[in-house]
């Protein structure tokens, strides 16, 4: 319970208006704030490794996103239609990402509220093992795919 399940209708709204195809939910239009797990040094890292990750995104496929992790996105069916996803892990993210970006969707992000979870509360990512998996499919699916 990371994020606040009531944001997912403000995602709605901008595709309900005819603004955008895609949102994604974002949790890093904002520096962090040092509460609970934001104070660590592994937070601060994983910070540091989406907005890396997010920065790559956007000069690797020319739109700007600000954070490919979240897990909030919505888009339409037939953006994803006979599209072949292949990750079983946290490189899901960026493999969505990268084929949407290259189909021509533009992401539109919507700031959410968040309250990380601790690793004693069941947080699962690896920094660098994640973190190279998720650089590795960015620059695959710029190439092939």
């Amino acid at each position: 319970m990371e994020y606040d399940p009531k944001d997912i209708v403000r995602l709605f709204k901008p595709i309900e208006k005819g603004l955008a195809k895609v949102v994604y939910g974002t949790r890093l239009k904002r520096m962090p704030n040092f509460r609970r797990d934001e104070r660590t040094f592994r937070f601060m890292l994983h910070y540091a490794g989406n907005k890396s990750l997010s920065l790559l995104t956007s000069i690797l496929y020319m739109h700007w996103v600000s954070d490919i992790e979240c897990c909030y996105k919505l888009f339409p069916k037939k953006a994803i239609y006979g599209m072949s996803l292949k990750a079983r892990g946290f490189e899901f993210e960026p493999e969505i990402t990268a084929k949407l970006l290259k189909r021509g969707y533009k992401i539109l992000e919507i700031s959410i509220s968040t309250e990380p979870r601790t690793y004693n509360e069941g947080k699962k990512l690896n920094t660098f093992d994640d973190g190279f998996k998720a650089l590795w499919t960015l620059l695959k699916y710029r190439i092939i795919d």
